[in-house]
C-alpha cells in the first residue's frame, strides 16, 4: 500500500528553476562591473549556485575581514547578506585602500535584498560615495528535490528576540516567486503574527503584479505559514537520524557540509553536497544512526571485493 500511495503521489515541482534563475540573475549583476574583480563574500553567506567566474571576468573569491584586502584587483565586487558587522568590515577595507592611496572600484551587491541601515552604515563610515549598490533577489536556495530554504539563521534573533520586521517583506517576496513559478496557490493557512504580516505584505504584492500567474497549472497545492513561537520544542529535539548525527557533529550548511583536515587526513578540506542525488546518503539520511554503521561497513566491504576482484 506504501509504494502504491508513494506512485500515486504528484511529482514535485522543478525547484531547480529557482537555481537557474538566481545563477541567471548574478551573471548579469556580475557582467555590469567593468573589467576584471574579485568578488568578495562574509563566511556563512548562502552558497550561489556553482558559477564559471573566470568567464565572467573575477579572478577570486576572498573573505570579507576587517583588514587591507591582498589584491592587485582594480576593482572589488562584496557579495554579502544585508548586516551591519559586514558593512562595517567593507567600509574597513575601503578606508584601508584611502589611507595606502589604492584606488579601486567598489559594489556592493547585497542579497536577498538591501536595507536602509546598511546604506547608513556605509554613510557614517565615509564611504556611501565610494560604492555602487545592486541586489541579488535570491530569496529560496533548493536544498534537495523537495526541501527549499530562505537561509535566514539571523531571523529568529531579529524578528522574535528584538522585534526587528525587516525580514518579512523577504519572506513575501519569496512567497510571491513562488506563486508566480509553480502557482496559483490553492490555498494560504497561517498560524501567528508573523505568518500573518507575509500573508497580508504577500497578497498586496500580488494585486500589484496581478496576472503574473494566472492560467497556469498550480503545482503547489497549499502553502502552511508558521511561526517559530508557536513550538520551540521540536526545533530544540535531539537529532537521531543520521543526517541529524552529521549536521550536530559537522553543521549542514546550505545542503552541504565541510570536512576539515581531521577527516580527510590531509591539509585540505572536502566540501560534499548532501542530497538526494547521493544514492548511498539517500538511503541512511533518515535511519537511526544506531543502525547506519552496520550498513556503511558492509558497503565498505562490498566495494573492497569488487576493487579485490579487479
Amino acid at each position: 500500500m506504501a509504494a502504491a500511495a508513494q506512485r500515486d503521489a504528484p511529482e514535485p515541482p522543478d525547484f531547480g528553476i529557482l537555481k537557474r534563475l538566481a545563477r541567471d540573475q548574478l551573471i548579469y549583476l556580475l557582467e555590469q562591473v567593468r573589467g576584471r574583480g574579485g568578488p568578495a563574500r562574509p563566511g556563512g553567506a548562502a552558497e550561489p549556485p556553482p558559477l564559471p567566474l573566470p568567464q565572467h571576468e573575477v579572478d577570486k573569491l576572498y573573505k570579507v575581514e576587517s583588514r587591507p584586502a591582498l589584491s592587485t584587483s582594480e576593482q572589488f565586487c562584496f557579495l554579502v547578506r544585508p548586516r551591519i558587522r559586514t558593512m562595517r568590515s567593507i567600509a574597513d577595507i575601503i578606508n584601508a585602500d584611502k589611507m595606502s592611496g589604492r584606488s579601486r572600484k567598489y559594489k556592493i551587491i547585497f542579497s536577498p535584498q538591501k536595507f536602509y541601515a546598511c546604506e547608513m552604515v556605509l554613510e557614517e563610515e565615509g564611504v556611501f560615495g565610494d560604492v555602487t549598490c545592486d541586489e541579488w533577489s535570491f530569496y529560496l536556495l533548493p536544498l534537495d528535490e523537495d526541501i527549499i530554504s530562505m537561509e535566514l539563521p539571523e531571523f529568529f534573533r531579529d524578528y522574535f528576540l528584538e522585534g526587528d520586521h525587516r525580514w518579512v517583506n523577504s519572506i513575501a517576496r519569496a512567497l510571491q516567486l513562488l506563486n508566480s513559478l509553480y502557482g496559483p496557490f490553492g490555498k494560504a493557512y497561517g498560524i501567528g503574527r508573523c505568518a500573518k504580516m507575509s500573508y497580508e505584505l504577500w497578497r498586496e504584492l500580488e494585486e500589484e503584479n496581478e496576472g503574473d500567474s494566472q492560467g497556469r497549472k498550480p503545482e503547489i497545492g497549499n502553502v502552511f505559514l508558521m511561526d517559530r513561537d508557536t513550538d520551540y520544542v521540536t526545533a530544540l529535539c535531539s537529532q537521531v537520524v543520521y543526517e541529524g548525527l552529521v549536521d550536530d557533529t559537522f553543521r549542514i550548511k546550505c545542503g552541504s557540509v565541510d570536512f576539515g583536515p581531521e577527516v580527510t587526513s590531509s591539509d585540505k578540506s572536502i566540501k560534499v553536497l548532501l542530497n538526494a542525488q547521493d544514492k548511498v546518503f539517500s538511503q541512511i539520511r533518515n535511519e537511526h544512526f544506531s543502525s547506519v554503521f552496520g550498513f556503511l561497513s558492509q558497503k565498505s566491504r562490498n566495494l573492497q571485493a569488487q576493487y579485490d576482484v579487479r
